[in-house]
């Protein structure tokens, strides 16, 4: 079959781009049935506490309130809301309602109206009588603390993964290869620093929605803004200690995610309602409930010990994060991971490596899957720590990484013993210093006035998908006229999958675009997908609509064959008809299409599924310049470069969006954004006032290159790029600094008091 048309690797308008410019009624909140019960939650204002009683008399007694739901009602059975692929690696901590409240709020109790006005009256009038518990807030001293965080002999964890509620332990492990210590006490250089990364906030445009209605035949229909349709139909199941075929998930258009939203965040709340009262329910949260009662990034501290030789060749990596999970464990064991094993394999060279870690509950806000996903915090530290190694040696960061950066064909021993089949890391390197102009700007240069101007350049590397854990599906059908219909798994989330998956079928196809029809998920029809996350869909789920397409392009040859009254060996298929090989005959696509809906004993659907044994990273390469004031330490991020490889791009355009937001988002966690907390453990940056997030006019100018590698195991070459771009700026900014001021910052965000303090700090010999 001849390939006439080449949907991969152009430009494509995303499928759905028209109807969002015109404000189509696409998403969660425009689509509820207007009669929904309106369900809000009270919240904790404790750190730690139990509830001895609750008086919700006068609250229920407010004109429209239909119920109030308190621990006392809701199952008590433990269940985790993390996304991930069973037997979930994070531990069943949860309860819909509990009775111990963790952090400052935490649920305590649900109110379910007719308006809005009547929940928000009843909330006010709920009288709850609290003994307050002393809290661990400090993730320094929460392991062996004397005061648990889950005293409750309930908690289970499902997989090996160090876990132990009796010593606040979310997860806890070691690995490496070698004899660390040994090697590096023969270092000639060693360079050791601990680099500490906030709780940082997703911030999607639409927050944590969800409507649940029950249908005709009883079952739980759940309607929600999610990255994990079928992850959601588990664990509201658990949730609600109801069987998994009571229940329906069906996922519309989502206003951004970032990882967010491969937590359970609210669909357990209207869930509960609805069970409860037969009526249909939506929950909104409002940015205030997103900022203190949501999944924000894991806090993290790395410490890095990095050791070379005289002339800059690294002889070990030894890496220890202390990870804040704080009062539940989605995502605990599964973050901390990355920032080990996807920041150590960027280099080649060590003899030996050591990577340890510890999670630890705290009664804070609990932390969830953000883009990079434990990757990024690893990555600040570990891209730091090279470039102080850097200074130490007086040598050029870029040459030092050059030195010892991974190569295609080169064995990860860290990164689980995978080979590095695609790598254009190199020529990422080269093409990034030559966009900067590298060497006519580093490492400073004076402006006057008392400006200086300085850079800085990281490294990152991610994955693509889970490997041997999740799953993509697709089905395919042929319509009548020969139209295909595409039902995918995975969830679109503004990344565009819907129309890149559909670029991939295309091309397979040899159809044109607009001859495939997407359909979103709904767990009761579409093929089971493990979900939008972890880099997955164009790799995982592209490979899956690669094989579905082969599948039914053999189905077509097969039908057409048996109407043309040949064997499948005398015919072909050109995309839009079968014919036979020496011209005698030939049927059209749409005549094939309309024929099968009468007589046929083989229906033209294929479902196929993909699951990899390997997850190829994508690699990255970020160069920022700043421009510093040496009297205010004030400083401003003038340009940066990136230049990505991620295999072969589908959509350029889209992956250049990606790419583009992704560094927007670091560049906001390396300046702006801070998440801190009062002595009672309550959230200070609880809008978009207090959590500074970047805008067009703080990033500078931002220029993105790609340089393309071929992942074999790929569909068309391609590996991942949602997560890889978000990494490198904070570690190329905090060099920049550094290489501008003198002092190197080592905590997230790097702000001009941060470096002021370091250089009076520097000249008192401090």
């Amino acid at each position: 079959m001849e390939r006439t048309k080449h949907y991969v690797g152009s430009p494509v308008i995303k499928k759905d781009a028209k109807a969002l410019l015109a404000g189509k009624p696409v998403y969660t909140d425009d689509i509820a049935p207007a009669d929904c019960l309106i369900v809000k939650v009270l919240r904790s204002p404790h750190a730690h506490a139990l509830i001895e009683e609750i008086d919700t008399a006068r609250a229920l007694a407010v004109p429209g309130i239909e119920t109030i739901l308190t621990w006392k009602d809701s199952p008590q059975k433990r269940f985790t809301m993390a996304g991930q692929t069973y037997p979930e690696p994070s531990p069943y901590d949860r309860l819909i309602l509990d009775q111990r409240m963790r952090f400052v709020g935490d649920a305590a109790a649900i109110v379910a109206g007719s308006d809005e006005r009547a929940v928000d009256r009843a909330l006010r009038l709920i009288k709850v009588k609290y003994q307050v518990l002393e809290p661990v807030l400090d993730f320094h001293t929460a392991k062996d603390h004397a005061v648990l965080v889950h005293p409750e002999d309930s908690w289970k964890s499902l997989c090996p993964v160090g876990a132990d509620s009796r010593r606040n332990l979310c997860a806890s492990m070691t690995d490496g290869t070698g004899d660390v210590d040994t090697v590096l006490s023969q270092c000639a250089h060693v360079i050791e620093h601990t680099y500490h990364v906030k709780a940082n906030q997703q911030a999607m445009m639409e927050t944590f929605r969800t409507f649940t209605t029950l249908d005709a035949y009883g079952r739980l229909n759940v309607t929600s803004s999610t990255q994990i349709p079928f992850h959601v139909r588990r664990i509201v199941a658990n949730a609600l200690d109801i069987p998994k075929s009571k229940v329906r998930v069906i996922k519309p258009r989502i206003g951004g995610g970032f990882g967010a939203k491969q937590t359970v965040v609210s669909e357990v709340y209207p869930a509960l309602v609805t069970w409860k009262t037969g009526k249909p329910a939506k929950m909104i949260f409002t940015r205030y409930e997103s900022q203190i009662a949501s999944s924000p990034r894991h806090e993290m501290e790395v410490t890095v010990r990095l050791g070379a030789d005289e002339d800059g060749v690294f002889q070990a990596i030894d890496l220890y994060t202390l990870s804040n999970t704080g009062a539940f464990g989605e995502h605990g064991p599964t973050t901390v991971g990355l920032s080990g094993h996807k920041s150590i394999p960027l280099y080649a060279t060590p003899k030996a490596y050591r990577f340890s870690y510890d999670v630890v509950y705290t009664n804070t806000m609990s932390a969830g899957a953000y883009r990079g996903y434990g990757a990024t915090q690893g990555i600040f530290a570990l891209e730091s720590a090279v470039n102080e190694l850097a200074r130490e040696l007086q040598m050029d960061p870029v040459q030092l990484r050059e030195k010892n950066m991974v190569h295609e064909g080169d064995v990860m021993p860290a990164y689980y013993g995978e080979t590095a089949n695609s790598c254009a890391l190199d020529r990422c390197m080269a093409r990034a210093k030559e966009l900067m102009h590298w060497d006519d700007k580093y490492p400073s240069r004076a402006l006057g006035n008392g400006k200086v101007r300085a850079v800085g350049v990281a490294m990152s590397m991610q994955g693509s998908a889970i490997s041997n854990c999740d799953v993509g599906s697709v089905t395919l059908k042929l319509n009548d006229d020969g139209f295909y219909s595409l039902m995918i798994g995975a969830a679109d989330m503004g990344t565009g999958c819907d129309t890149t998956l559909s670029q991939i079928a295309a091309d397979c196809l040899c159809c044109d675009l607009d001859n495939i029809v997407v359909h979103g998920v709904d767990t009761d029809v579409s093929p089971y997908d493990s979900g939008s996350y972890a880099s997955s869909t164009a790799y995982l789920t592209g490979m899956a609509t690669m094989k579905t397409c082969e599948s039914m392009v053999k189905k077509i040859l097969e039908k057409g064959a048996e109407y043309l009254e040949r064997t499948i060996g005398d015919v072909d298929f050109d995309g839009s008809e079968v014919f036979c090989l020496d011209g005698s005959g030939r049927i059209s696509l749409q005549d094939i299409g309309n024929r099968v809906m009468c007589n046929n004993g083989k229906a033209l659907e294929v479902t196929e599924s993909h699951s990899s044994p390997v997850s190829p990273p994508p690699f990255m390469v970020g160069m920022a310049e700043i421009e510093l004031d040496q009297e205010t330490c004030d400083y401003k991020l003038v340009n940066y470069v990136a230049v990505v490889d991620c295999g072969t791009p589908i959509n350029p355009n889209l992956v250049r969006v990606q790419t583009e937001g992704g560094l927007g988002q670091g560049i906001g966690m390396a300046m702006f954004e801070d998440v801190t907390r009062s002595e009672k453990g309550q959230v200070y940056e609880n809008s978009f006032m207090q959590y500074k997030l970047p805008t067009r006019m703080d990033v500078g100018t931002i220029q993105v290159e790609f340089e393309s590698s071929y992942e074999p195991t790929g569909p068309f070459g391609v590996k991942s790029i949602g997560e890889v771009v978000i990494n490198t700026p904070s570690p190329a900014i905090a060099g920049a600094v550094a290489n501008a001021a003198g002092v190197q910052i080592r905590e997230l965000p790097i702000t001009a008091e941060k470096i002021f303090r370091a250089r009076a700090a520097l000249k008192n010999g401090g």
